[in-house]
């Protein structure tokens, strides 16, 4: 049923030019944002998440969805020409890419990363759509205990979505989960944690939180950085490797592709880890391990597939169980929610024809970022020429902007600002941003079943360990807050 409703909406996007438009104007931002050093993907899908306020669901879907793919490609730009990934997912593109163009092969390491980028998203888009409905499927039996102890897994599991201490990544998500809190509680109408003001009395808009603290935190990030030079762009040369040595690069391509999608797939995984194990796999089967680190296609090829692939992996847990895979995920699922429509299995048994909108989505992003990627290659590299003071005042207005224009209301600006200013401090403190707001995504779901539980159980708590699944879910939590304990105390006897 989801293939027949995919081709119908792709014959449907095909006959609108709106569509078509909204698509390219989302590649074309994509990759200028992705490209550029310290606008990471999560920083362009959260200043231009406002935007989308006013569009259909579809629309916005489509406009981000092209947002995101492209900019995955986009950060390769950098990585390749001036040795500084665009996005996390690039980093390890760097390694083999940078070489290249100081072999005065940019232009073969652009096009075997755009190439492999493409290949690798229709690799990740035909798992998604095969595995999504499968997933989708068994998590239909989940009922209220289940789902209120999968936003806890998914919480757990996303304290390590940014890297460092779990602890401090657990702390930041229940911060995050007490924030989704404020405001009048939907079951007793009573006020809680607004200190009687009228300006939380409505709660904590999602998108002022997540444009302050992916957005506006990264200029001042950037900013306090200080001045930095334009710098040196390398001759593009020739495009294309020759034939053979492309097609001596399709295995790299679709392994990379593979674990990428299953990688992505992982919540909390995330584009980097997914490119850093393919990356290490392919030096390890390659008969040339030497070769990796100075210039070698292969060690762009097949990050750049797993990097690309990974997007499709992350829909899965996002669009089947509601977790986001990652914070790029988590500002999706938020302009899903901002739109009326709650991700999980029930989206897919209540809305196929919008999952089928989103898998097109996913396929109009990888088509047209080929497209304007090959027409465009040559002219995208004058994008690393923007002086940075200009850039970053214009994603600044941009914050303040958007913030605004989703309830024209000036407390959502202060609120931009204030988490703007929060998510700097952290940043500085090594506290990871993104739990904050998959806590402030995920913490009103877990209550709502949390309590719906509660309420029909009577008030028992056992209902949640005489549950097969629940309980399976809370031993699997427990045993990842316990991991660094466990694998210390095995250290220290091996020791």
């Amino acid at each position: 049923m989801i293939a027949d409703l995919f081709f119908q909406t792709l014959v449907s996007y095909l006959s609108m030019p709106q569509m078509w438009g909204l698509a390219v104007l989302g590649v074309t931002i994509g990759i200028v944002l992705g490209a550029l050093p310290g606008v990471s993907s999560t920083m362009a899908l959260a200043i231009l998440l406002p935007v989308s306020f006013g569009m259909e669901p579809a629309q916005a879907m489509l406009f981000l969805i092209a947002v995101f793919v492209s900019s995955v490609y986009g950060g390769s730009i950098s990585a390749i020409l001036i040795n500084i990934p665009g996005t996390p997912g690039a980093i390890v593109t760097q390694f083999d890419g940078y070489p290249m163009a100081q072999q005065g092969r940019a232009g073969q390491a652009l096009s075997v990363a755009l190439l492999s980028s493409t290949v690798g998203g229709f690799i990740g888009l035909a798992l998604l759509v095969t595995l999504a409905p499968l997933v989708a499927n068994a998590a239909m039996s989940f009922r209220s205990p289940e789902f209120a102890m999968a936003t806890v897994f998914g919480l757990v599991l996303l304290s390590f979505a940014s890297g460092g201490s779990v602890f401090r990544g657990i702390l930041v998500g229940a911060v995050g989960v007490l924030l989704g809190m404020v405001g009048f509680d939907r079951l007793t109408d009573i006020g809680r944690f607004d200190y009687n003001t009228r300006a939380l009395q409505a709660g904590i808009e999602l998108v002022p939180v997540t444009v302050g603290i992916f957005g506006l935190a990264e200029v001042l990030r950037n900013l306090s950085a200080g001045p930095q030079g334009i710098p040196r762009i390398p001759p593009i040369g020739r495009l294309f490797l020759s034939p053979g040595a492309l097609a001596r690069l399709w295995a790299p391509v679709a392994r990379g592709g593979v674990i990428g999608t299953f990688v992505g797939a992982i919540p909390a995984a995330g584009s980097a880890i997914a490119v850093a194990v393919t990356y290490a796999q392919e030096k390890r089967l390659s008969r040339r391990p030497e070769a990796f680190g100075k210039g070698e296609p292969a060690g762009v090829a097949a990050p750049e597939s797993a990097n690309s692939a990974s997007v499709g992996g992350s829909f899965v847990p996002m669009m089947t169980l509601g977790i986001p895979g990652d914070p790029i995920t988590a500002v999706l699922m938020g302009a899903l929610l901002i739109h009326g429509l709650r991700p999980g299995p029930m989206l897919f048994a209540n809305n196929p024809g919008f999952v089928a909108g989103i898998y097109v989505a996913v396929f109009f992003a990888i088509v047209l970022t080929l497209l304007v990627g090959l027409v465009f290659m040559r002219a995208f590299t004058g994008i690393l020429r923007v002086p940075r003071p200009l850039l970053f005042t214009i994603i600044a207005l941009l914050c303040v902007v958007g913030a605004y224009a989703i309830r024209n209301s000036i407390t959502d600006v202060y609120i931009m600002l204030i988490f703007g200013v929060v998510g700097y401090v952290m940043m500085v403190l090594r506290l990871p941003p993104a739990p904050l707001v998959i806590g402030l995504i995920l913490g009103p779901i877990m209550e709502e079943n949390l309590r719906r539980t509660l309420i029909l159980s009577g008030g028992r708590w056992e209902v949640f360990i005489e549950r097969p699944i629940s309980l399976t879910l809370i031993l699997l939590s427990l045993a990842v807050i316990l991991s660094p304990v466990l694998a210390a105390g095995w250290r220290r006897w091996r020791g």
